[in-house]
């Protein structure tokens, strides 16, 4: 098949991953796959690494200029299939599809859980759509809900993960390796996030639990960049952290920080669907703290495979993490369950092969 994703963010994050992710898994599968994003998006640069294709378009807001742009891509290069990944992208194919005498298949894939209003411009975008994916089930409900959508067109797929990339450590002088490796000190216990830093992500609440615990050879670890940055630094600056929180920033490499961290954190309290930072740590058997937004329960239980605490809690947050620090039995149960749960169900070809069999029937409907 000729498929073309489209994304209007310029941002980088899970979803960006994901897209290339995909295109490049189903470019090896023998699929001719394409990107087209803003000029200055992130993933214009990022598309290279993937080994994929991209087309410079003006899509970021829903503009004339983009609509014009839009239909002329897909007058001068037809495809089978395009899916779209954000509101002005998907305006913007369905308004330009609209009007071509024939129309590509749109699949619409709906990454996070922020609220989708119930209005008649919304319901038409998505019955434009020949099929709609959602990341969890629990947005997949929420479409089906709000819009009175065709439960047979509205698939979940989480993100699949690469389950030989990342692994975990096999013993306690492989974890002081993979700390030293980074420049870590091998004798102090890590707590580590790895997420774009964006406010709903929860890295403040996270920093105020931190700074609550014992301080002897405890480190916070924060892999990732973004536009909360700055209140961030802040941050640690006002609690005194500056010598116990390392900011690595973005990084091409997230399963050697993982493979370096003791107790994975990822606070979140909205937008979230099955977020790809708890898959990477959990098939790192890591310990997990977390929040019961979005998608993520369809990934964790609480007690069984990570520990699930309110969110915007800092206390909670905070014991949580010095409950897995303490128990280190515990700790590991809960890193081995989730292990063997994230390779069973959310591997990344398991995502290929339900990307694929969607994309096809799209096309043939």
């Amino acid at each position: 098949m000729k498929i073309l994703h489209t994304e209007a963010s310029c941002g980088w994050g899970g979803q960006e991953i994901r897209i290339l992710e995909e295109a490049s898994g189903l470019i090896a599968r023998g699929h001719e796959v394409s990107v087209a994003c803003p000029a200055h998006a992130r993933m214009t640069e990022e598309a290279t690494r993937f080994g994929v294709p991209v087309a410079v378009l003006p899509i970021e807001f829903k503009t004339l200029a983009g609509f014009r742009a839009v239909r002329e891509h897909l007058v001068r290069h037809a495809v089978d299939v395009v899916n779209t990944h954000s509101s002005a992208d998907s305006w913007l194919v369905g308004l330009a599809s609209a009007t071509l005498p024939r129309p590509p298949a749109i699949v619409r894939t709906r990454h996070i859980s922020a609220p989708v209003s119930a209005n008649v411009f919304n319901r038409w975008l998505y019955r434009r759509a020949g099929a709609v994916v959602t990341t969890g089930e629990s947005l997949r409900r929420h479409l089906l809900e709000t819009l009175a959508l065709d439960p047979a067109r509205v698939t979940s797929v989480p993100t699949g993960i690469d389950t030989e990339r990342f692994r975990p450590v096999k013993c306690a002088a492989d974890k002081a390796a993979a700390k030293t490796a980074l420049g870590l000190d091998p004798e102090c216990r890590h707590i580590g996030i790895v997420a774009t830093l964006r406010s709903w992500k929860g890295h403040l609440f996270l920093l105020d639990a931190f700074a609550r615990l014992p301080h002897s050879g405890l480190r916070l670890l924060i892999v990732g960049e973004g536009p909360m940055r700055g209140p961030i630094e802040e941050k640690i600056a006002a609690l005194g952290l500056a010598e116990r929180v390392t900011l690595a920033g973005q990084r091409s490499d997230p399963e050697r920080w993982l493979q370096a961290t003791d107790v994975f954190c990822l606070p979140s309290y909205a937008n979230e669907g099955v977020p790809q930072a708890i898959l990477q740590a959990m098939l790192c058997a890591l310990p997990i703290v977390t929040t019961p937004v979005g998608a993520i329960l369809e990934a964790v239980s609480d007690g069984e495979s990570a520990l699930v605490v309110a969110p915007k809690n800092a206390d909670t947050l905070g014991a949580a993490i010095a409950r897995l620090l303490d128990d280190g039995a515990f700790a590991a149960r809960l890193g081995a369950a989730a292990r063997r749960i994230a390779s069973a169900d959310f591997s990344r070809e398991a995502m290929l092969d339900r990307m694929d069999a969607i994309f096809r029937q799209a096309t043939s409907s």
